[in-house]
């Protein structure tokens, strides 16, 4: 205290002042103590009003697989057979430790995720585009612990698929090194078949396709970093990547054509034998600065991160005709790639002890190329003959801009935060020997709103509203023709425009005695020029036949209403059970597209986990999941060469009902330093995946299968040596938030 500061006059109590005394240097007295151990097991799901975090490296069913076995228990989520993932009724924005991401989740190592966290609402500092629905952010393992550690694992399935991996952290003084490397095989067979009855055709005709093929894939990747301490309040982060990976997909499928006449029928029928093959390669680094300030709370980061993606596909079709001699070859070959730089700064600042300022910056500059050749054979000429009309060169440029701030003031029993965040985005797509095509918004605004109200010391009520965009991908817009499926036609928009969505959001959270949560969510979403799927005939412009592609529209509207409840139960100290529970009401108009063309559909989905800890180190893990039909069934991009599966929100149809169980055993060995675990996939053999669509041109019913149950043996040893010595060092409390290596 001051003496020369006393009350009255002016002179009141000395206020309160931030002040930098710099480094200061500290005399370390250690001491010897006795050994302590101390166990506990943590939680795998920690719930919040604005976000659910899920622990992925506490769940048995993940070991060895891909981001579809990792995600496919979180509450809230679904995955579907190709590994498009779905939070309630739409497409999530996938981020990897919190920057977006081009990778697909079953392009990376399960082994490699740390956690998930859900959020499904976002506020104005998240990006405002993946308007279907929230963001998913996977978090990658990274351990800044003093000292080496790490672990490494293998294992097998029942398809004999082979997984490979490991990671390393070493930390020592003002440097933290790590390393992670994984190989994933995955092989699958696949069988489907699909009924069509058309009904522009003069006779109507009903066709009936059976189709069996199988899936090899096998990625590799390999993600390492270097942290800087370069003191106590700055940290420098290199971090770099590199996978690389091929998909094979061989089907054979057999389609019968019947001519529903009154006097009989008059059949034509054909074997179609597809071979397609892509590979891939992603290349990535980025470098992030982190400053804190002497103020607590108070802090800058910064950092730019550049991404290429390539890929090379090729597919061969052959189709004979049973009723005929005819035979004909088809070829399709392409390459492309991606190229992706981002830069984003954020700075947080505490007013006061009760208001904080958040300030932001972003920037995202991709291109997009793919150059597609479709070819047949001429048998005359014994040669391929290029077909230009079915053929393609296309470059994609996708720019957008952003600044934002957020305003979090809380009170005793209220808190509200307020942003406002502003892109510009602009895309332009090139097609060789044609006009561009373009769509700009200058400045689009995002606004958020979150207030909480504290009803007591166990429970709290939320409210939020947000504006959010959801813009077309590479594969929608596209202007071009996929043929891998001869009844199943696809082809892109560009005319596409993006679709804004207002989604509120009103929450509340109970936690009660012993453990149990429950948090239940009333929400209501609308978008404007929704983009779905649409069905019509067209003409093929080298046989003259008449066929029938799917393409994509903008609708005129969209509205999702429903319920949401989560409850987490822990019985005595070995049971835990998580219930997720869905209820919406869903509506496409897209009467703008065809007249009177408006879909409505109610949905339900549950998802059930229970986790039991016997003793001598075993555990069970049982999940399961049910969704009811649902006019909204969201996946990730395009499927050309099979590598993807389509976005189809469809005002036309519905996805049937899908469910499965899982099982997962695991024992705990060497003082829990060591683990093996066996996981059945599909335990029942019911995990399907199909569709029914209907317009004035046809009736269609589709589905899918694999082959199922599928066994998993997993081994996982960890290992480590931590330098106690380094414990005497102040905590460096720098950014373990990381960057994604593998994304934009």
């Amino acid at each position: 205290r001051n003496p020369g500061m006393a009350a009255g006059g002016g002179r009141g109590s000395m206020p309160n002042l931030d002040v930098d005394l710099g480094n200061i240097q500290l005399v370390v007295a250690a001491s010897d103590l006795e050994e302590v151990t101390i166990t506990a097991e943590k939680t795998n799901m920690v719930m919040s009003l604005d976000k659910k975090i899920y622990r992925v490296d506490k769940d048995p069913s993940a070991t060895g697989g891909t981001g579809v076995d990792a995600l496919k228990n979180v509450p809230g989520l679904a995955v579907d057979l190709d590994g498009n993932l779905s939070l309630r009724n739409g497409s999530p924005q996938l981020y990897v430790d919190g920057r977006p991401t081009t990778l697909s989740i079953n392009q990376i190592a399960s082994d490699d995720i740390e956690s998930v966290e859900v959020i499904t609402n976002p506020s104005a500092k998240y990006e405002a585009s993946g308007g279907q629905s929230g963001i998913v952010n996977i978090v990658l393992k990274k351990d800044r612990g003093p000292g080496y550690n790490g672990s490494i694992m293998g294992g097998i399935d029942s398809q004999t698929g082979l997984n490979l991996g490991g990671n390393v952290n070493v930390r020592e003084g003002k440097w933290n090194v790590f390393l992670n490397g994984f190989l994933n095989q995955r092989k699958r067979d696949m069988f489907g078949n699909t009924e069509r009855q058309n009904l522009f055709s003069n006779p109507q005709t009903l066709v009936h396709q059976e189709s069996d093929g199988n899936m090899n894939g096998t990625f590799a990747n390999l993600r390492g970093g270097v942290d800087w301490f370069m003191d106590n309040r700055n940290t420098l982060t290199l971090q770099g990547s590199f996978m690389r990976g091929n998909f094979a997909n061989d089907d054979l499928a057999t389609v019968r054509t019947d001519t529903l006449l009154g006097e009989g029928n008059v059949y034509s029928e054909y074997l179609r034998e597809s071979d397609n093959s892509r590979n891939f390669q992603n290349i990535g680094t980025s470098l992030l600065y982190k400053h804190l300030y002497p103020k607590k709370g108070r802090e800058l980061t910064a950092d730019i991160n550049y991404n290429s993606i390539s890929f090379q596909g090729e597919g061969d079709f052959s189709t004979q005709y049973l009723t005929s001699d005819d035979e004909t070859l088809e070829r399709q070959m392409g390459n492309g790639g991606t190229d992706i730089i981002t830069i984003q700064s954020d700075y947080v600042d505490p007013l006061t002890e009760n208001l904080k300022l958040e300030l932001g910056v972003w920037a995202s500059v991709r291109r997009v190329n793919n150059e597609n050749l479709n070819s047949i054979y001429d048998y005359s000429e014994g040669m391929w003959v290029d077909v230009p009309l079915i053929t393609d060169n296309y470059t994609f440029d996708d720019r957008v801009y952003a600044a934002y701030t957020t305003l979090s003031h809380e009170l005793d029993k209220w808190s509200y935060q307020v942003g406002i965040r502003i892109e510009s985005s602009e895309y332009e797509g090139f097609i060789a020997d044609e006009p561009s095509f373009n769509n700009r918004y200058p400045f689009s605004f995002f606004p958020s709103l979150f207030v909480t109200r504290k009803l007591g010391d166990q429970d709290n009520l939320q409210f939020s509203i947000t504006r959010r965009i959801n813009r077309p991908n590479f594969f929608q817009l596209i202007p071009f023709v996929d043929y891998s499926d001869s009844l199943n036609l696809r082809r892109g928009n560009p005319d596409l425009i993006p679709e804004f969505t207002y989604s509120t959001e009103l929450s509340y959270q109970k936690f009660f005695e012993k453990g149990h949560n429950l948090l239940a969510t009333l929400y209501y979403k609308r978008a404007n020029d929704l983009i779905t799927n649409y069905q019509t005939t067209e003409v093929d412009p080298v046989t003259g036949q008449t066929y029938i592609v799917t393409t994509f529209a903008n609708s005129h509207s969209s509205y999702a209403f429903g319920v949401e409840f989560t409850l987490t139960n822990h019985f005595g100290k070995n049971l835990d059970l998580t219930t997720n529970v869905n209820l919406y009401d869903s509506e496409v108009d897209a009467s703008n597209v065809q007249e009177e063309l408006v879909n409505d559909q109610f949905t339900w989905f549950i998802k059930e986990n229970l986790n039991y800890r016997f003793g001598k180190g075993f555990s069970l893990q049982v999940s399961g999941q049910y969704q009811s039909k649902t006019a909204f069934t969201p996946s990730s991009g395009g499927r050309r060469f099979g590598g993807f599966g389509f976005a189809s929100n469809s005002a036309q149809g519905y996805s049937i009902p899908m469910w499965f169980v899982d099982m997962a055993v695991r024992k705990d060995l060497f003082d829990r330093k060591a683990s093996i675990t066996l996981n059945i996939q599909d335990v029942l053999r019911s995990r399907r995946m199909g569709s029914h669509s209907e317009s004035a041109f046809f009736i269609q019913d589709s589905e899918r299968r694999t082959n199922a149950p599928v066994f998993r043996l997993n081994f996982s040893y960890r290992f480590g040596n931590p330098d106690m010595s380094l414990f005497k060092r102040k905590n460096m409390n720098s950014n373990d938030a990381g960057s994604d290596m593998m994304g934009g």
